[in-house]
């Protein structure tokens, strides 16, 4: 039985090492290309603000599909439904400027960050999960500090690279340790 059980939290460990790597070069790349889109919404910055939650839900697709003994199904799939909603939010509120952008944005931040927690202390047994655990925490804080800046001369959309960027290492940290994980089983 511990054997079966080691085998399945390595293969997991070693699935979501993988995810984890593609994420972060996801978010390096999207956070170049906003930051040189600029820090108001026009057709680029659109476009990569909608994909990015896409994203998101793909990669939620691919965590169901990947980590079977160490996922928690539902906020999985809650996740997969508020990274939808926000790409239609995104990409029916562009329009109305980067303070309403930065409002769905930091509403989606906040949440999915406590989805992250939910999901990350769940699977702290796999290991290198502390980094998704602070990752989801920080996500929460950055949320509640884009709904603030929505509302100030400084509204831009180039903070969200910064915060994708962020996202990106703690996803990186988080696959080097699931790496050691993915080894030792």
């Amino acid at each position: 039985m511990t054997t079966v059980t080691d085998t399945n939290a390595s293969r997991t460990a070693a699935a979501l090492r993988n995810l984890y790597v593609v994420r972060f070069g996801f978010a390096l790349v999207w956070a170049a290309l906003l930051f040189l889109a600029g820090p108001v919404p026009g057709p680029a910055s659109v476009a990569l603000l909608v994909i990015y939650p896409l994203f998101d839900v793909a990669a939620a697709i691919t965590d169901l599909r990947v980590s079977r003994t160490a996922r928690p199904a539902a906020a999985l799939y809650v996740n997969l439904a508020l990274s939808l909603l926000t790409a239609i939010g995104l990409a029916t509120t562009a329009a109305s400027g980067a303070s309403a952008v930065l409002r769905v944005w930091g509403a989606w931040a906040i949440t999915a960050g406590i989805v992250q927690l939910v999901v990350a202390v769940s699977r702290r047994r796999l290991g290198g999960q502390w980094a998704m655990i602070l990752s989801g925490a920080i996500s929460a804080i950055a949320g509640t500090a884009f709904i603030l800046q929505a509302d100030t001369p400084a509204a831009s959309l180039t903070s969200l690279a910064g915060y994708a960027t962020i996202g990106g290492v703690f996803f990186l940290v988080s696959a080097l340790r699931l790496h050691r994980t993915a080894k030792s089983s």
